[in-house]
């Protein structure tokens, strides 16, 4: 028998390198070639074993592909909250990326939390050829510990000697205090985050520094859970400090206040003006429609999965990247300022 006849495959079961050999007419390690490092064989030999997957519908196991070659094939994104529609964005746009150059991307979520953002990161590091945190909760040391492990990318999250990519916060920023400001808001609230998140501390930095560039007073009420059931417990607090516009630190904690508002018979914006960031989907399907800064999410996903493919494959020649930059959408929960 030859090596092409190889083992046999019982009724039901998946296809093997066998099989597809068999029908190629050629041996399996040709197969495993022409599958695993395309352009190392004659090109119709190629064809002739792809067509025969194909037919057969063969799939690579990531593991066996491995062996060959060091690499899986795949990538691991790991997120801070799957329920924060934020997410979405950068999810697509990273999947986007990872399936433009033949790779596969593997979710795990932390809710938030940075211990159990440890050991999902722990529990696939091994079975991937590279990772990216989104949004990570874990602090440097961690961040540092898995990076020496695995190529490893940050994303809205700064740590020192990992790459990351960012969004720039500030353009929009500037335009949404502006904007406040026109209409009146001489003191604008920043709803912040919660503790362990680098974003949240980031973006009220950028907006104390660019109040006090516009003459606006900025106050800092936080830290905050970033969910929707944030508003009942806020609102309050808002209410009795006086404010008039509050930026949240992200729109789901936007919709929150909109949402308590309305249930307080309250009016946006004529009693409170609401500016969310990310511009996430559903954004304008609030009453009225949220005013926000927009994120590009899909560039954040993209861009951090090709940084990593370039760490991967050693390119340390690689471009730098620009930073997505944010701008201000001006919708209908932001108006004049109560008098």
């Amino acid at each position: 028998m030859s090596n092409a006849d190889g083992p046999r495959r019982g009724p039901g079961s998946a296809p093997t390198i066998y099989d597809v050999a068999k029908l190629a007419g050629v041996n399996p390690s040709t197969v495993s070639r022409a599958l695993n490092s395309p352009g190392r064989i004659n090109a119709k030999t190629e064809a002739r074993v792809r067509a025969a997957a194909e037919e057969l519908r063969y799939r690579l196991n990531p593991m066996a592909r491995a062996l060959p070659t060091g690499k899986t094939g795949t990538l691991g994104l790991i997120l801070s909250d799957i329920t924060n529609p934020m997410i979405a964005g950068i999810v697509r746009g990273a999947q986007q990326a990872a399936a433009e150059h033949g790779y596969t991307l593997v979710l795990a979520e932390s809710q938030e939390d940075s211990e159990l953002e440890g050991t999902a990161a722990d529990r696939i590091l091994r079975s991937v050829d590279g990772i990216v945190l989104a949004a990570s909760r874990l602090d440097d040391a961690q961040i540092q510990q898995f990076a020496d492990e695995r190529p490893l990318v940050l994303i809205n999250r700064d740590s020192d000697g990992v790459d990351s990519v960012i969004g720039d916060v500030e353009p929009g920023i500037d335009e949404a205090v502006a904007h406040l400001h026109l209409l009146g808001h001489d003191r604008i609230v920043y709803l912040s985050g919660p503790t362990q998140s680098w974003m949240s501390r980031h973006r009220a930095e950028v907006i104390q520094a660019v109040g006090a560039r516009r003459g606006v007073a900025i106050d800092v009420v936080g830290p905050n859970r970033p969910t929707l059931d944030i508003g009942p417990e806020a609102l309050p607090r808002l209410v009795a400090a006086g404010a008039t516009a509050v930026m949240a630190y992200n729109d789901v904690m936007a919709i929150g206040l909109i949402r308590a508002a309305s249930h307080q018979g309250m009016v946006i914006p004529d009693d409170l003006s609401i500016v969310g960031f990310d511009d996430v989907f559903g954004a304008d399907f609030t009453s009225p429609p949220l005013t926000t800064v927009q994120m590009p999410l899909l560039n954040l996903g993209d861009l951090a999965v090709r940084r990593l493919l370039a760490k991967i494959d050693g390119d340390t020649a690689a471009p730098k990247i620009e930073p997505p930059v944010s701008r201000l959408i001006i919708r209908g929960s932001s108006g004049r300022a109560r008098v």
